[in-house]
């Protein structure tokens, strides 16, 4: 069916977006991009090669699709620029496979300065923001001071950038921490690399888009981090500063929400989570360490550990339902292999009484998981092609999942590369 169809991630992010959306591009025309920036880290691996990507979409290495950079999206030229030079020994035609909204904001050197001094003055009460800047960009975007990709076309830019700037460091002063930088060098880097964004195509993505759904185009729309991490619905404050969710697809492209057909979730087999903020779930002996072993649990973006636990399933649902989720894929079924026992979170109990929802005040001191034991596999996952070769304690696994968050699992991942991809009927 053509139309649009939205990929998220349903947990505290690194579920594996990148992954699938390289997996599903042969189907679509377009890879749009929604929402975040640099903080994004899609991981994808096919050829014995492992790419990280951050601002460009997933779609990338694919001949066929374009790939469009939304106006839901901040761009740190710099890290844009690092992105685009790694990828020249591809021979990818990116002149013609990429395209960049006007709309999208520019995230200026003093925006990562800001989110810096930020994070340094909460002490103990910092969130774990990965420091890229994004913050204070969308805290521009929404108090309309914001530089957009269109205003590089601009000839009183350069004054803009000047007088926003000049905001930013008298900001700087107020905070009670002191944070070494070279301006200059950071400046010289940024006007830099706006050479190789001014190089791109920079369209307006919102008629672009719709007039693609005209012309029957099919269009998949690719989210970053995950929906818990949403700033509306995710664990506040511990999120991001976008609305990863669904809905965010419309806010970040310019798309009707009568237009979206299929809601793809992915999620991990278990739950990971970088930075500070609540995870009832996460596991802090052994089991958790062995996870993140195996798992490769390191952030893409920031190198940091991953936080690792069980499946919460209570999470899972509320994600489900805010998103409005027709298909599941999940991630990394490969490492639970060795676990004897594996763990699923079916409830709460929070100030001594149980709850089956996701609940505002979600806190490791006052909300403890229930959880339910399933006997684990041994069986090594990676070599399998396809589902009939998968153990009968991975499917009873998988199958009780399917069962109790009421949405078909059609994608199981058994591995990094794309062809450890297997599809379920």
């Amino acid at each position: 069916m053509k139309g649009t169809d939205v990929l998220l991630g349903l947990q505290w992010g690194d579920e594996g977006k990148g992954k699938v959306v390289d997996v599903l591009t042969p189907n679509y025309d377009v890879i749009a991009r929604f929402q975040g920036g640099p903080n994004a880290g899609h991981t994808l691996e096919f050829d014995g090669i492992k790419h990280v990507l951050h601002t460009i979409p997933s779609g990338i290495f694919h001949s066929k699709a374009l790939n469009l950079i939304g106006n839901g999206v901040v761009i740190d030229p710099v890290i844009f620029n690092q992105e685009i030079n790694k990828l020249k020994k591809y021979k990818i035609d990116l002149k013609n496979k990429l395209l960049i909204s006007k709309k999208a904001h520019i995230i200026l050197p003093t925006h990562r300065l800001l989110d810096a001094t930020s994070e340094a003055s909460k002490g103990k009460l910092k969130i774990g923001s990965t420091l890229k800047g994004i913050g204070p960009t969308y805290m521009d975007k929404t108090g309309r001071n914001g530089i957009r990709i269109g205003d590089l076309l601009r000839k009183d830019w350069k004054i803009r950038y000047d007088l926003l700037t000049k905001k930013h460091l008298k900001m700087l002063s107020f905070f009670d921490v002191n944070i070494e930088f070279n301006l200059q060098k950071l400046e010289n880097e940024f006007f830099d690399s706006l050479d190789t964004l001014k190089k791109c195509k920079i369209v307006d993505s919102e008629e672009y888009l719709n007039q693609a759904q005209k012309d029957g185009k099919k269009i998949l729309a690719e989210g970053a981090q995950g929906s818990l991490l949403d700033v509306d619905f995710g664990t506040y404050p511990y999120v991001t500063s976008s609305n990863t969710t669904a809905a965010g697809a419309c806010t970040g492209l310019g798309i009707a929400p009568n237009k979206i057909k299929e809601v793809f979730g992915v999620f991990k087999a278990y739950c990971t989570r970088v930075g500070s903020g609540p995870f009832p779930t996460e596991i802090k002996n052994d089991y958790g360490k062995k996870m993140a072993a195996v798992g490769n649990e390191f952030g893409s973006t920031t190198g940091r550990a991953r936080r690792c636990g069980w499946i919460d399933l209570i999470a899972l649902k509320y994600s489900i339902e805010i998103n409005g989720v027709t298909q599941l894929m999940m991630m990394k079924g490969d490492v639970l292999s060795g676990f004897d026992k594996i763990k699923i979170c079916i409830g709460y109990v929070q100030n001594n009484k149980k709850i089956d929802f996701f609940p505002y005040n979600l806190d490791d001191q006052n909300t403890k998981p229930i959880f339910i034991e399933m006997d684990g596999w041994d069986e090594d996952l990676t070599k399998i092609k396809n589902q009939n070769e998968f153990p009968d304690k991975f499917k009873d696994y998988f199958k009780f999942l399917e069962k109790e968050l009421q949405v078909p699992i059609k994608i199981i991942s058994v591995g990094p590369d794309r062809n450890q991809t297997i599809h379920v009927d």
